[in-house]
């Protein structure tokens, strides 16, 4: 057998290897109450309950960090992240996190943001000038 098809074959299996590990990570994106009833690790979309405590001391543990959000539907719940407090996490719009629910806490492992953009104010500028 030639060396071309022995390196194509190996490159054809290492991207099924990659796809197979990426469709893990593509889950949709559920409620509290679908991640509780289906045990599974989900994304789970919501806003910062910045009325609630948020919990952070990196001396004790500096890879536990928790706080309470809000969901789709309205549901507030507690969340504990695996990892350390985002630098400006109260100024996020919207927190996707990736985790499960274990007893009354959904324990993520993975968090994005989306803060607000830093342009916003010069866009409402711009917007009542042309008017």
């Amino acid at each position: 057998m030639k060396k071309i098809y022995i390196v194509a074959i190996l490159m054809i299996v290492a991207a099924i290897a990659l796809l197979t590990t990426a469709a893990d990570d593509m889950s949709t994106y559920a409620t509290f109450d679908q991640a509780a009833r289906s045990g599974d690790r989900v994304k789970i979309a919501g806003q910062l309950s910045k009325d609630k405590e948020m919990y952070y001391d990196p001396a004790e543990d500096p890879n536990y960090f928790s706080f309470y959000i809000k969901d789709t539907d309205g549901k507030e719940n507690k969340v504990v992240l695996l990892s350390e407090k985002p630098q400006d996490f109260e100024l996020s719009e919207q927190i996707v996190l990736t985790g499960k629910m274990q007893g009354d806490e959904f324990v993520a492992t993975d968090m994005l943001m989306k803060c607000p953009s830093k342009y916003k104010d010069e866009e409402v500028y711009i917007k009542s000038e042309g008017q």
